[in-house]
């Protein structure tokens, strides 16, 4: 199996790109698995104390369960991976099983934060937008999505989006093997990533 990791700031583009990329390819050689399946079960909380709860941590994730699981997918064993309620902050009583591919691209905010989970990538992928152009889609969405007005979604940017960002998710740009901008189209990206992952379906001769 091969396994790449796609990482970059709320709002920048990751989940377009990587969209785009499964396109070209079936579901049968190709699958996907986003770190927000990961949140951790605060079952023990309160509604109330789990909406005050910091999602952009890295303890907000479960990444012993998430590496865990992957490592089962790279042995060829399949897994019950979480689900993850948005409305109720919490992890459901559901799972969806997951079977091994060929390739798995892991996506999410922080999948380039933790060193064991990177260990267990072949390529690192950083999407990479600038803080002006993320704070504009992420407020078209959480307006458009989640009924939010400006000001709230600017305060929360403001208060915890980017501090977390500045503190745990642009350092691991560094990590990365690739980087690839997103606040314009970028067809060369997109391009480059399914030559790569062709490249490992593709029986060596």
């Amino acid at each position: 199996m091969t396994i790449i990791g796609v990482a970059g700031g709320t709002a920048s583009g990751k989940t377009t790109l990587v969209n785009e990329v499964l396109n070209g390819f079936d579901t049968e050689s190709v699958g996907l698995i986003a770190q927000d399946a990961y949140y951790k079960d605060n079952s023990h909380l309160s509604f109330d104390q789990r909406c005050d709860l910091n999602y952009d941590h890295p303890k907000a994730i479960d990444f012993d369960l998430m590496i865990h699981q992957i490592k089962d997918l790279k042995q060829g064993r399949s897994i019950d991976r979480p689900c993850y309620d948005f409305k109720t902050h919490n992890r459901t009583h559901q799972t969806i099983e997951v079977g091994p591919k060929k390739i798995l691209i892991i996506e999410g905010i922080l999948v380039l934060h933790d060193p064991k989970l990177r260990a267990l990538m072949d390529l690192k992928v950083y999407v990479d937008a600038p803080e002006d152009i993320r704070l504009k889609r992420r407020m078209q969405r959480d307006i458009a999505q989640r009924g939010r007005d400006a000001a709230e979604v600017t305060a929360r940017f403001n208060e915890t989006l980017k501090p977390m960002h500045d503190a745990f998710i642009e350092p691991s740009k560094a990590e990365a093997d690739l980087v690839i901008p997103s606040h314009r189209e970028n067809r060369k990206g997109v391009q480059v990533l399914q030559n790569y992952i062709q490249s490992h379906l593709t029986p060596k001769s």
